[in-house]
């Protein structure tokens, strides 16, 4: 047998089982299953109950019985094998409730498993493990005196240790039971007035919440019943409007399960006078805030309150006013409170008991608040932040502001971090996470208070990411998969990670830009095979981003085939058997590797046939010939591009086809056959279609004469695609064999001609007969004669004859006659009759056209008169209709009307052109002139033909105008250029004048243009100027293709629109900057920049890289750049950068042209702080024998934000690491080092402080001694050539004598030679150098330099200066600038430049190098351009430099030809400088287009030859050939007068290659020059050397003015002055005067003629006292001009003295004295007097002596001034203001002595004389006549004789010896004595003439004169026949007198008493003629000569009568 051990592992537990309960259990659980239990009650140990069972289990179901007691357990039973056992709970613990304060209560929890041992029991309280109170093994909890705080729901868990079973668990709820107690009582005592409401405190609480019962008097409420009664929520009781039966003890009950309690009051109701328990208090308020006044009032019923300020009540019970608000405690509330409320307040309070009142003073202040409050921060730790507190307030009062911290005063002197500001701000420095709180700004002042509260925080960066770790996916090609553990996120939430990755050591670029905050991984996808990748994370808060991770170390993607296909695939037909195939290779990121090449593969399209394939084995070709195809074919073509892993994917196919051939076969059954007489129709078939090779455009009908092939007619015919196809050629030549012929045609040419079939037209009626005319024209008889038909159309049987008397038909006859007659007798006609005769030729279609003529029997027909009485109507744009009526029709018919035209320019001078001739209409009237110009004027004549001729041409119609009209043509010649990055130069050829149609101002073009991608966008702009060439159209795209189209307009409206054109803007530089451009410190050097591109509509051109400017803030004068090549990399790693510095940073893109735009606003980042390098400049200024002060300054790279600095110093022997250590704050810059052992070497390290650590430390030495002094300079300064470099030197040199003091630093100068200042480059070179690199230095610069040492006691003196150092030259800094290439000839252009600054140049320019290289052709552009299928073709990278061609030019030079180009290319140049180091820089590219260049040469052989008065005929022959660089559009003609160029100069534009132009409207008789240019599309050539051409003379224009002098009673002096427009050479004057009423019934016209331009006067003396008298003076070239007139009246004028008395003349043997006496004095005193002659042989007076004073009364001349044989009359005029007065009576005739000398006068004057040839028949006579009577033959010479006396005007007073006697005749009165002679100067020729010798107001210019003839016949001078030569057998008068026309056309004279009968006389002599003097008179006759030849008598001549 064995013995058993049974553990408990559950002890039974005490239980307390309630009354009544039908059942309670015992449980206890053991280690066995088949165990046997027994229990037993108390000692006995009775046996209860033997149970085989699981678990035991003891139950009362009576438990009625006493069942209390100890019971046990005994365990009994077989070992059994262990097995585990889910935990079970067996017990569970049971929700109870205990009493708060009880001592204990205790929860069981019983639970079952196995292994036993290994169970264990826990508790929870609402979630919280519990760690008291637990016993027997965790089975029971027992809590200690349960509060509410135990409350809660309690958890047993049981769970087996080491196993995986779930763990078991139970709950309970344990609930606390509170008795209750009161939170609010009433008082003991409560005294209320009556109507007063009261509330009367009750509240408790307990648990569960205790119910509330309130008693009065202990009678409960609710049976009081009262509504004035009433219980609150809250527990109180509440008792409105009381009465004093209210009043007694009420109490309140408070009960729950715990108990109850209670507690009462004493309500007392009174009723109480008024008193005041708070009177109203004076009271300070701000302005805009509430003020209350007290009034507290006490009594029963309640007071009523009033307040009222002075009189006016303010609030009552009754009153209620906005702002005034009567308190329930009495007081006035007044809110808000205004300035104007001050006061005083009264409180009035009364009730049934008594009143009384109280006053207060209120005071109100300005407001005192905060206006700009402190708002929420949220800083970076480290930074400042500032709170800012700004208020307003009254001035009268302080404000003082106070700052909490989390309600905590912040006081600013304890921290010097933390400023309180004036203005009130919180300024916090190096904020830390401590600063994080709440910040509060409290403003304390009388005007009142005022706070406000903001939040402060303070973030950081987040930390790196760490372990990071990258890994190639398995699954998924072309992707990495990265992890890493979360970083520290710097007290903020990570927003997001970013990860980056550098491709094959490229930039870091930002590759995920936002990874979620909670990821730890992340798969990166996209990358690109073949390509090494290494990747970082970086964290992100709100701070921003966190430092990097470590980089991953690198990834290499294995290479793949190309995953995308070329792109851009552009494939056209070449020839019509290859085809042209463009691509770009695939994207780079596409490659996956390195590209092999190009697979081309294409096969027929739409066919199932194999591909054949093109090897492209280089990636650089990207194109590719596909020859020997078929022609005409359409073929897909496709493009893949492989590299070493093999074949990428193949593009989308492109078609195209390979281009048209012409057919090769012509049409077939080609049939022709005629119609008619003029058509043939054609029948055919079509070519086969497999030999048409191409589109079929159409066929070609061809028909040509057999004997004429050259004169080929064709007629195209569309093809038509059903059946047979047909077609016609007509108007062809009748009667005519033609060879006819069929072919096909397709685009690029026509086909073969079918076999030519031979054709004859149908015969048809002949045409008319040529030449009718009429031969022996008898009475009854005439000959007709004809000849044959020119056309024929058919074969002449005969001809056909028919005439009729004119009108009667019934009278024709009609005689055929054979092919071979053409001419016919007709015979019996009636004389004198007209016959209308018609002659037509036959054939056998019938009888041809008939030509018909009328005539005359017996009357031969001669030429036709003039049309008459033209008549214009119906003018329209381009018609008229001429109405006329027919002229003398010769006699017979009119055959032909012609009309002829002037067109546009109308004159005399102009041409007549022929406009239109009308046949077979001999009796029209009216005529349609069509085809006219608009807008044109045009005067019209006419003329008719008969069968004898044309007659003259009528009269001129007048001038007409046709209307305007749009106009009919574009311009034309259009082409376009480009002339910049965002303009096009567009050309045209203007319209030329005949083609405006309108009025010329009104002309212009208009150009529509647009872009070729967007049609539907259309601009226009308009060209003012119809002469204008050319128009450069602004503001367009950069590198965007334009289509142009123009139109001409005029007032009218527009023509059509020209043929599209085409053109490109220039690459440009791009117009805006990369987008996003961040920046990101990633060091304490380096700065990470990324981008993105450039807007695609903003690049203008290629994106060939960017470039990064960067600049280090307030440090650097100018930006560094960095530059990215190419346009597929956007980011860059900026290294090398100054640590803790705050970089400027921009990013542009460049293209070829150049820089783009750079980014904005500036990026700012700073670089991460370092270390900081060491102080500097460090002194001891003071050195003692125990003490040293030093001095220092901070680092030159400071690397952060400096915190301070470290001194550490020690005696240079003591050990080197027993350094004494002060570290000072960072505003410090000096310490003294104290208790040092005298006259000791010490060592000083000074270091400064970062946040990221102390910095290199700067040593120096000093020694404790007072013996220093300042260093000696440095010596033996060198610079040694090999360290000399362009921009930087090697200063070498020793250092001198320290003083006694070591040397702390050296300062180095430069100076610029020659005439720069010194200027230090450095002041903290170490002590410790002697050598200093100097840079920033100008290159070919000469420099000197010099060096001083610093010691503590302070400068040493500079050394001396080292010898002149020059740096090395440099490559020049820029290019050449203001770079231009201009076309010169069409295969060479002009470059042209400016040289680079001196500044820039680096050294001596040896010349510049001009690159240029053909470009690819642009859309449109010349005759051998093609067009581009696809504008990006033209986006494709421009190749390397080493392209271009180079051309070295002096450096002398700025401009080079360059030649041998090639035509119609675009050329691109750029230029640089060059020295012997290298090139500059390049500079921007320009453009030009090679092939257009003006003329280079002039035209040639220009002349110019007059026309008329105003035209000038202007010819020349083109410039040479060679020269001429292109078609020659048109010429410009320059012109201008001789001698005023600028003022003058004109041009004429000649739209028309015709070398002749009429220069019109000119000036008369001037000299003009001409000098020409032709012109091309390129522009202007140069002008010609000027040639010159007078133009012809015309009439002068009239005299400039006219003006009198002298006017005396008969006499006076009349000038004028030159004409403005001579328009000639002046050949003299006519001086016409004529009294303007008749004077004795004479009304006589006096005309002189002046010859010569230099006599402008004339001196009149056969005047009238006191008549007016009308003047005209005409200038004279080759005919005279207008007039110029003028009235003048003879003296005595009103006001002039009356006449002198007593005029008395003596005579002695020498002299003559006059003597007289003044007469009458005028308005004003006599001035003087002058003296009047009247030679005897004259019979005129004239002006003798002048100027005589006011003072004499005689006058004395010597006798020699007289002529001998004259006797002289004297008169005496004087003369005042108002002019000559009357003169005086004559005086007695005194004669002077008497001599011959008429020969030799009479010769000298003929010597003289202007018109000798017309006294040459005069002078025979003349000698005879002198020695016939010496008296009679004094009196002629005497008149020749007179002396000259000039007077004030130039004029001659008495000039007679000079003058010329040209009158002819002279008149004589009836007594037959003659009129007066008169002087004739030499110039002069007069004629007094009556209207006979005037025609329509015109001076007669013939040499015949009309002459008077007289009634009297019988005169004396009848004798002297042989003057004149006898009559012309035609005269002037019969000649005129005979028309009618001309008769009537006589300007007449009121007729005289007696008729006058006129005779003309025609003068022998030869010259000018001589004009006749005509006087009409009232009483006599008019005398004439006796017979043929008699001669009138001449002027001045006495002995002739």
């Amino acid at each position: 047998t064995r013995s058993w051990r049974f553990r408990v592992v559950r002890q039974p537990k005490e239980t307390l089982v309630p009354l009544h309960t039908s059942i309670y259990s015992l449980l206890a659980q053991v280690t066995q299953k088949n165990c046997q239990l027994v229990w037993a009650r108390g000692c006995l140990r009775r046996r209860l109950a033997m149970t085989k069972f699981w678990g035991p289990n003891l139950a009362n179901h009576n438990s009625k019985e006493s069942f209390m007691g100890i019971f046990v357990l005994s365990a009994t039973g077989d070992i059994g094998v262990q097995e585990a056992m889910a935990p079970v709970i067996v017990v569970a613990p049971g929700n109870r409730s205990v009493v708060a304060g009880s001592s204990e209560t205790t929860l069981e929890c019983i639970a079952n498993a196995r292994p036993v041992e290994e169970l264990s029991v826990h508790w929870k309280r609402n979630g919280v493990r519990l760690t008291s109170g637990l016993h027997s093994f965790g089975r029971r909890l027992t809590i200690s005196n349960p509060t509410s705080a135990d409350t809660g729901l309690y958890v047993c868990e049981a769970m087996l240790r080491g196993s995986e079973f779930e763990p078991a668990r139970a709950k309970a709820f344990l609930s606390i039971i509170e008795p209750p107690y009161f939170t609010a009582e009433p008082e003991s005592r409560i005294l209320v007035e009556v109507e007063e409401t009261v509330d009367i405190a009750c509240q408790a609480m307990g648990v569960p919440l205790p119910t509330l019962q309130w008693y009065k008097d202990a009678i409960p409420l609710v049976k009081l019943r009262n509504p004035r009664y009433r219980v609150l929520p809250s527990g109180g009781l509440r008792i409105q409007k009381l009465h004093p039966e209210d009043s007694g003890i009420f109490q309140c009950f408070a009960s729950n399960e715990g108990g109850e309690i209670q507690t009462h009051t004493y309500l007392d109701v009174t009723n109480i006078a008024p008193a005041f328990t708070q009177r109203p208090v004076d009271t300070t308020v701000t302005d805009g805030m509430t003020a209350v006044l007290r009034c507290e009032v006490s009594g029963a019923p309640k007071p009523a309150i009033t307040w009222k300020k002075g009189s006016h009540i303010l609030a009552s019970g009754s009153v209620r006013i906005p702002r005034f608000m009567l308190l329930e405690s009495g007081g006035l509330r007044i809110a808000p409170v205004f300035i104007q409320d001050a006061g005083n307040y009264t409180c009035f309070a009364a009730n049934t008991e008594a009143s009384l009142n109280a006053s207060a003073m209120l005071t109100v202040w300005n407001r005192t608040s905060i206006i700009h409050p402190p708002e929420d921060r949220v800083v970076i730790k480290g930074t400042t932040a500032t709170l800012h507190c700004g208020a307003t307030h009254d001035p009268r009062i302080s404000l003082s502001y106070v700052w909490k911290k989390d309600n905590v005063v912040i006081t600013p002197s304890g921290s010097s971090r933390i400023v309180v500001e004036k203005d009130g701000s919180l300024l916090i420095s190096q904020t830390w996470s401590g600063d994080i709180g709440d910040y509060t700004c409290e403003i304390i002042s009388e005007g009142g208070n005022d706070s406000r509260t903001a939040r402060l925080e303070v973030i950081e960066l987040p930390h790196p990411p760490q372990n990071l770790l990258a890994g190639l996916s398995p699954s998924r090609s072309h992707t990495v998969t990265l992890s890493w553990v979360r970083p520290f996120d710097g007290n903020s939430p990570v927003l997001y990670y970013i990860v980056e990755l550098s491709e094959n050591n490229s930039p870091w670029k930002v590759h995920l830009s936002n990874v979620g905050p909670e990821m730890t991984s992340v798969t990166v996808s996209g990358l690109t095979p073949a390509r090494t990748y290494q990747f970082r994370v970086c964290a992100v808060n709100q701070v921003g981003k966190g430092q990097y991770s470590a980089e991953t170390s690198r990834l290499m993607l294995p290479e793949e085939p190309p995953s995308a296909p070329p792109k851009n695939i552009v494939a056209s037909g070449r020839t019509n058997q290859s085809i042209m195939v463009q691509w770009q290779p695939p994207p780079e990121t596409e490659h996956n590797g390195v590209l092999r090449g190009y697979i081309l593969r294409y096969r027929l399209a739409g066919l199932p046939g194999e591909y054949q394939q093109r090897n492209i084995t280089s990636p650089e070709v990207n194109y590719c010939l596909v020859t020997d195809l078929i022609i005409w074919t359409q073929y897909e073509i496709q493009v893949a591009a492989y590299n070493g892993a093999g074949l990428g994917v193949f593009s989308r196919a492109v078609t195209e086809y390979t281009l048209q051939g012409v057919p090769t076969a012509p049409p077939q059954n080609v049939q022709a056959e005629a119609m008619n007489s003029t058509t043939v129709q054609f029948l055919w078939n079509p070519p086969p279609q497999q030999f048409i090779n191409g589109i079929n455009q159409g066929y070609k009908l061809l028909a040509w004469p057999a004997d004429v092939p050259e004169a080929v007619t064709v007629v195209t015919i569309a093809p038509d695609f059903h059946g047979i196809h047909h077609g016609y050629i007509t108007n062809l030549k009748k009667f005519t064999a033609y060879l006819t012929s069929v072919l096909c045609f397709t685009t690029p040419g026509d086909g073969p001609l079918s076999t030519p079939q031979l054709v004859w037209t149908h015969e048809d009626k002949p045409g008319a007969v040529g030449h009718l005319s009429f031969t022996e024209i008898l009475d009854t008889s005439l000959k007709v004669s004809w000849q044959e038909p020119l056309e024929r159309n058919g074969i002449i049987t005969g001809y056909q004859i028919s005439w009729e008397v004119y009108g009667k038909n019934n009278s024709r006859l009609t005689h055929a006659l054979n092919s071979t007659t053409h001419e016919y007798k007709i015979q019996g006609l009636s004389s004198l009759t007209t016959y209308t005769i018609d002659v037509a030729a036959v054939t056998a279609a019938g009888v041809g056209l008939t030509t018909s003529s009328t005539i005359s029997s017996g009357v031969p027909p001669d030429l036709p008169g003039a049309p008459s009485n033209l008549v214009i109507s119906n003018i329209s744009p381009r018609s008229a209709t001429l109405q006329f009526r027919p002229g003398y029709d010769g006699k017979t018919a009119i055959c032909r009307w012609i009309v002829q035209g002037q067109v546009g320019a109308i004159g005399d001078e102009e041409e007549w052109v022929s406009l239109y001739e009308e046949e077979n209409e001999p009796d029209a009237q009216t005529l349609e002139i069509p085809n006219l110009i608009p807008y044109t004027h045009y005067r019209f004549r006419m003329g008719q033909v008969n069968i004898v001729g044309p007659s003259p041409f009528s009269q001129s119609s007048r001038v007409i105008q046709t209307l305007q009209a749009p106009p009919d043509v574009a311009p034309s010649s259009i082409t376009v250029r480009t002339a910049s990055e965002t303009s096009l130069r567009l050309r045209w050829v203007p319209l030329p004048d005949s083609q405006y149609n309108g009025n010329p101002e009104s002309v212009g073009y208009r150009v529509k243009y647009w872009r070729s991608d967007l049609p539907s966008s259309v601009m226009a702009q308009v060209v003012s100027d119809r002469l204008e060439r050319e128009l450069t159209i602004e503001e367009l795209e950069e590198w965007t293709e334009y289509e142009l189209r123009m139109q001409a307009f005029n007032a009218i409206g527009a023509g059509p629109w020209s043929e599209l054109v085409r053109g490109r803007t220039r690459e440009s530089v791009p117009s805006a900057a990369p987008e996003n451009v961040s920046a990101e410190a990633v060091s304490s050097t380096q700065i990470l920049l990324t981008w993105a591109s450039v807007p695609e509509q903003d690049q203008n051109g290629l994106i060939l890289g960017y470039k990064i400017l960067y600049r280090a803030k307030d440090l650097d004068p100018e930006p560094r750049s960095h530059v990215v090549r190419g346009n597929h990399t956007q980011s860059t790693l900026l290294a090398g950068l100054r640590k803790f510095v705050l970089y400027e940073l921009q990013v542009l893109a460049f293209t070829r042209i150049g820089n783009g735009v750079p980014s904005s606003p500036l990026i700012l980042e700073r670089t991460k702080d370092d270390a900081p390098g060491p102080p500097v400049r460090l002194v001891f200024p003071e050195v003692r024998l125990t003490a040293v002060r030093i001095v220092w300054q901070p680092p030159e790279e400071p690397n952060g934000v400096i915190l301070g600095y470290q001194i550490a110093y020690r005696l240079a022997s003591s050990s080197p690491h027993t350094f004494t250590t002060v570290e000072v704050g960072a505003t410090v810059r000096q310490f003294t080092a104290t208790e040092l052992a005298p006259e000791s070497a010490y060592i000083f390290r000074l270091s400064a402080k970062t946040r990221q650590g102390w910095g290199e430390p700067l040593e120096a030495t000093v020694i404790t001694t007072e013996k220093r002094e300042r260093p000696a300079p440095p010596r033996e300064l060198l610079v040694p050539q090999a360290e000399v470099t362009a921009r930087s030197l090697r200063l070498q040199w020793v250092p001198g004598s320290d003083g006694a003091s070591p040397i702390r630093y050296f300062t180095v100068q430069v100076r610029e030679l020659p005439g720069g200042q010194w200027q230090t480059y450095s002041s903290s070179i170490s002590h410790e150098a002697t050598a200093c690199a100097v840079e920033r230095l100008r290159p070919f610069t000469s420099y000197k330099l010099r060096l001083k040492a610093t010691n503590d006691i302070g400068d040493s003196d500079f050394s001396a200066e080292t010898e002149a150092v020059t740096t090395l030259q440099d490559v020049p800094g820029e290019p050449p600038g203001s770079v231009s290439a201009t076309p010169h000839t069409t295969s060479s252009v002009l470059i042209q430049w400016q040289p680079p600054r001196d500044e820039s140049l680096n050294g001596l320019l040896q010349g510049y190098r001009i690159y240029y290289r053909e470009l690819e052709s642009e859309a449109g552009t010349g005759p051998e351009a093609k067009m581009l299928k696809s504008p990006s073709a033209l986006r494709a990278e421009l190749t390397a430099q080493s392209s271009f061609k180079t051309v070295n030019s002096s450096s002398t030079l700025t401009t080079y030809e360059l030649t041998h180009l090639k035509k119609y290319r675009r050329y691109e140049v750029i230029m640089t400088a060059y020295n012997i180091i290298g090139e500059s820089p390049a500079s921007a590219p320009v453009e030009v287009f090679v092939g257009e260049a003006a003329p280079a040469m002039a035209p040639q052989n220009i002349q110019v030859t007059p026309l008329t008065a105003s035209q000038l005929e202007v010819t020349w022959d083109p410039p040479p050939p060679e020269s001429q660089n292109g078609n020659i559009q048109g010429y410009k003609i320059y012109y201008w007068e001789a001698d005023s160029q600028n003022e003058t100069e004109k041009m004429k534009v000649l739209f028309l290659p015709e070398p002749m132009v009429k220069l019109k409207n000119l000036t008369s008789h001037t000299q003009y020059m001409v000098s020409i240019s032709a012109f091309n599309a390129a522009g202007d050539g140069p002008k010609s050397d000027p040639r010159q051409g007078r133009t012809h003379q015309a009439a002068p224009g009239a005299p400039s003015f006219l003006v009198f002098s002298e006017i005396m009673s008969t006499t006076l002096n009349v000038s004028w002055g030159e004409p403005v427009a001579a328009n000639g050479i002046l050949q003299g004057y006519r001086v016409v005067y004529e009294p303007l009423a008749p004077v004795q019934g004479v009304s006589k016209v006096v005309t002189v003629d002046v010859k010569g331009n230099w006599k402008r006067w004339l001196k009149v003396r056969d005047l009238t006292k006191g008549v007016t008298y009308f003047f005209r003076v005409q200038a004279r070239t080759i005919a005279y001009g207008p007039e110029l007139q003028s009235n003048v009246t003879t003296g005595p004028a009103e006001g002039a003295p009356g006449s002198p008395r007593n005029v008395l003349v003596t005579k002695s043997a020498s002299e003559l004295t006059l003597q007289w006496t003044e007469g009458n004095v005028g308005n004003t005193p006599t001035t003087g007097f002058v003296i009047e002659a009247r030679p005897s042989d004259e019979g005129l007076w004239d002006l003798f002596a002048k100027d005589i004073p006011r003072s004499a009364t005689s006058y004395t001349v010597g006798l020699d001034k007289l002529r001998q044989g004259v006797a002289y009359e004297f008169r005496v005029v004087a003369v005042n203001e108002a002019g000559f007065g009357e003169p005086s009576r004559p005086s007695t005739a005194v004669s002077g002595n008497a001599r011959c000398q008429g020969v030799e006068t009479w010769w000298r004057v003929l010597g003289s004389a202007s018109y000798v040839n017309q006294l040459a028949t005069t002078v025979g006579t003349f000698l005879k006549l002198c020695s016939l009577s010496r008296l009679a033959l004094g009196k002629g010479i005497s008149t020749m004789e007179e002396s000259v006396t000039l007077d004030n005007g130039g004029f001659a007073a008495l000039e007679l010896n000079s003058r010329h006697l040209n009158v002819k005749s002279t008149f004589l009165k009836k007594n037959g004595t003659r009129s007066p002679p008169r002087p004739s100067p030499g110039g002069l020729h007069y004629s007094d003439e009556d209207i006979g010798n005037k025609y329509n107001g015109a001076v007669l210019t013939d040499s015949v004169n009309l002459k008077e003839k007289s009634v009297d016949g019988s005169e004396s001078e009848a004798s002297d026949s042989d003057y004149e030569d006898t009559l012309p057998k035609h005269s002037f008068v019969n000649h005129y007198m005979s028309d009618p026309t001309y008769f009537n056309s006589w300007k007449r004279r009121p007729p005289a008493a007696t008729p006058h009968r006129y005779e003309a006389v025609a003068g022998a002599e030869s010259g000018p003629p001589l004009h006749t003097v005509v006087t009409t008179q009232s009483a006599g006759g008019v005398y004439t000569p006796a017979g043929a030849g008699a001669r009138a008598p001449l002027t001045g001549f006495s002995s002739f009568v």
